[in-house]
């Protein structure tokens, strides 16, 4: 009774509980969602919170006896930064808006380039080698008319600055709500370039022409044009990241023929009800979910499973949204439209994990909480250490602002979500949905996998193997008379025995005088002989002699078939086989997981035999047989007792316990909606090839995220070091403020398109 009051009492918490998403404005790098993600954590009443730079999305879930979410964004604007209401048509709205992003930034950088260029021949050209050196106007000669010099230098990089204007609104807003970011260290470096450079025109005018070798307007300006193209650059390739979801979108189809009042008649998809009668033409896209009425046809189903076959559909067949109907006309009832079609489903399932942060991610978010405050007091101090070495303001100032410029929080915090992103949407134009980032960094560390038996290694209904027939017999009309019996009968054995004759395309009989014996089969007449279909208690009953098929029996038996006798006419005629087969590639995947180092556990409700003699199929040499389905759960946690990383595979409703307790439940896409739901990562695929896909997906992923992770801390532990000067201790050479903003913008790019890698 305690035990219930608890599970109501979660219950009863949980839904009280309310998950919301907003879209978050103003954000510039990791040091900004880290910010953020910190003060909404610290709100009363919060009980999670999650912001995702890639995305610029926040989840988070909240008490609303204890806050709301006025209070939430209100937050959210009191340190800087912006939201947006998610809508129907989110994506879309989000992906308009990136395409906008990407206009707008081209745009800017293209006017900071045309400025910058001039600026860059004339504050430079002249310092160029003798034979290179590009000449310039007497009338803007530095050592005949400084000031010109200067002033047309002011004049090309103002224009410049109003281009980057955001890093500076950004920047110094983000300072003054102390949650410095990645746009203060640039509006700090670059305003202190150009400020000084206004001071030296100052020094010009009051008679110190020398300061026209001290302009920095040019560091301003490459700095903000290289940011510019960067940030382009990374906007163009985080567009890319989500080429997954769009094409899943992209497959919807936009209208659907419904017969209404026997006339076919177009109709938005959005406009279709569940009910519908739905009539698809050779080479149309299925619209909506629903169930076969009339005709049959090929459907290609590859856009939403991965499966590259076509797959046979008949009445009463499912279909499913955004497949094609290859070469019939059919008509079918609509079952599942809008949000809660396949396709939609999938797409949602893919959304929230790429919004989901993985465990990796966390030393990031560490460290970008910290990273901007450290880096300007390290450039504050190299500023300081270097102007009293060298008693020189400019050089010190050079180092000053390449400190500045070379931090880079963005890699950082785009190092995971990006190849999250990429993985996820990887893996579900395969047919893998992974529900979330924590799902996909586990599954890379799985040691053991168990499987169930029934509907995961084997196809999970039985099928005739065999027909076995005496003398007096022949096989056509032991399965004609046997499937002509069952036909009337529930029982799942008849019911693969009446299939087999449907495929055969076998007319069945009339049946007369049938009488279902419970526990041992049937008795009937067909055609004014006795029948009799069953085990040998009902054969025993009736004095049949089964001597003649005793050898056909015992090898049926050993090979955990099962066998159903028939009598004709009180003849043994002959013994039906009937097995759950073995899937066709479940011995390939598992030799293949074996190979890769994981121990491989078969867990069924069958007896020893049985399960031995399936598992001696697959090549499993470790079975767990006879286990209770409530029992599935607690074996699984005694096998984690043990230090193991452990994956759960099966598809029925007594595999949801289990696949809930293992660190990675793996549902297969035909299992049932309890067990999907239990589940981290869901096979749509029916095969088992897709379990050892989905481990390699992990492993490339969670490889990637590495690269990405030890690429970014890597950059900056050995970049900030060097703008502040350390190599020019040691006389090597000293770093460029410019050059800092080439390789700012080069790490991010960088780390965006090593997670690209994992498109191909």
């Amino acid at each position: 009774m305690c035990q219930i009051v608890t599970i109501y009492s979660k219950l009863m918490y949980n839904v009280n509980m309310q998950n919301q998403t907003l879209y978050i404005t103003g954000m510039s790098c990791a040091a900004c969602s880290a910010k953020l993600e910190k003060e909404i954590i610290d709100l009363s009443g919060i009980i999670n919170c999650s912001v995702n730079i890639s995305t610029e999305k926040m989840n988070f879930t909240f008490d609303p006896k204890k806050t709301d979410i006025d209070t939430i964004k209100r937050t959210i604007t009191k340190i800087g930064f912006g939201y947006a209401e998610p809508r129907n048509d989110s994506y879309n709205q989000e992906k308009l808006r990136k395409l906008k992003e990407i206009k707008s930034l081209k745009v800017q950088f293209i006017i900071a380039l045309t400025f910058t260029i001039p600026l860059l021949y004339l504050a430079m050209g002249h310092m160029l080698p003798f034979d290179l050196s590009l000449p310039l106007p007497k009338i803007l000669n530095p050592h005949i008319y400084p000031l010109n010099f200067a002033i047309v230098q002011l004049v090309l990089t103002v224009p410049v600055i109003i281009t980057g204007r955001k890093f500076y609104l950004s920047g110094f807003r983000a300072i003054i709500h102390k949650s410095p970011n990645m746009d203060s260290l640039i509006a700090m470096g670059t305003s202190a370039a150009f400020i000084y450079s206004l001071y030296a025109i100052y020094r010009i005018i009051i008679g110190k022409p020398e300061y026209a070798e001290q302009l920095y307007f040019e560091t301003a300006a490459v700095i903000i044009t290289l940011i510019l193209l960067g940030k382009t650059l990374e906007a163009i390739s985080k567009g890319k990241t989500g080429a997954a979801i769009e094409k899943l979108i992209g497959l919807r189809p936009k209208t659907a023929i419904v017969i209404k009042d026997g006339q076919e008649v177009e109709t938005p998809i959005d406009d279709v009800l569940v009910g519908d009668i739905i009539f698809v033409k050779p080479g149309s896209k299925i619209p909506v979910d629903g169930v076969i009425l009339d005709g049959i046809s090929v459907i290609d189903e590859a856009m939403l499973t991965g499966e590259s076959m076509p797959v046979t559909k008949k009445i009463g067949d499912k279909v499913y949204a955004a497949t094609i109907n290859t070469n019939g006309v059919i008509k079918f009832k609509a079952e599942k439209v809008g949000e809660d079609t396949a396709l939609a489903q999938i797409i949602n399932l893919v959304e929230s994990a790429q919004e989901n942060k993985a465990p990796i991610s966390k030393i990031a978010d560490k460290v970008s909480g910290i990273f901007v405050p450290i880096v300007f007091l390290i450039a504050v101090t190299a500023l300081i250490g270097w102007l009293i070495a060298t008693k020189d303001f400019a050089f010190s100032l050079k180092i000053f602002i390449s400190v500045l410029v070379i931090a880079c929080p963005c890699a950082l915090g785009l190092a995971t979500p990006t190849a999250i992103m990429v993985g996820t949407g990887k893996g579900a134009e395969n047919g893998i949905l992974i529900k979330s980032g924590e799902a996909l960094e586990i599954a890379h560390r799985i040691k053991t996998i168990v499987f169930d038996k029934t509907g995961t290694i084997t196809v999970g209904k039985p099928a005739v193997t065999n027909i076995i027939c005496t003398d007096e017999f022949d096989r056509a009309k032991i399965l004609k008379y046997t499937a002509s019996a069952e036909k009337n009968s529930e029982h799942p054995l008849g019911a693969a025995i009446v299939g087999k004759a449907e495929d055969e395309k076998i007319d069945l009989l009339s049946v007369a005088d049938f009488h279902a014996i419970i526990g041992k089969g049937i008795a009937c007449r067909i055609n004014s002989e006795d029948v009799l279909i069953g085990n040998v208690k009902l054969m025993d009953d009736h004095s049949i002699d089964l001597s003649k098929l005793k050898d056909d029996y015992n090898m049926l038996a050993e090979e955990c078939k099962t066998p159903i006798y028939i009598a004709i006419d009180k003849k043994a005629a002959g013994i039906i086989g009937v097995s759950d087969m073995v899937k066709a590639d479940s011995l390939e995947a598992i030799s293949g997981l074996r190979q890769m180092g994981i121990e491989v556990i078969m867990i069924t409700g069958d007896n020893k035999l049985t399960a031995d003699a399936i598992a001696k199929q697959v090549g499993i040499t470790k079975i767990l047989s006879e286990v209770l389905p409530g029992d599935k759960a607690e074996t699984i946690r005694k096998i984690k007792a043990q230090g193991k990383i452990v994956a759960m595979v099966g598809d029925g409703i007594n595999d949801a316990p289990a696949l809930a307790e293992a660190d990675i439940g793996i549902a297969m896409g035909s299992g049932t909606d309890v067990a999907i739901e239990s589940a981290d990562i869901v096979l749509i695929h029916y095969d088992l090839m897709s379990v050892r896909t989905a481990i390699n997906l992990s492993r490339a992923t969670i490889r990637n995220i590495k690269q990405n992770l030890c690429w970014a801390f890597g950059y900056n532990v050995a970049g900030i070091p060097i703008a502040a000067g350390l190599l020019y201790i040691f006389g090597g050479p000293l770093l460029s403020p410019m050059i800092a903003a080439a390789a700012m913008s080069f790490s991010s790019i960088s780390v965006l398109l090593n997670a690209l890698r994992l498109r191909r």
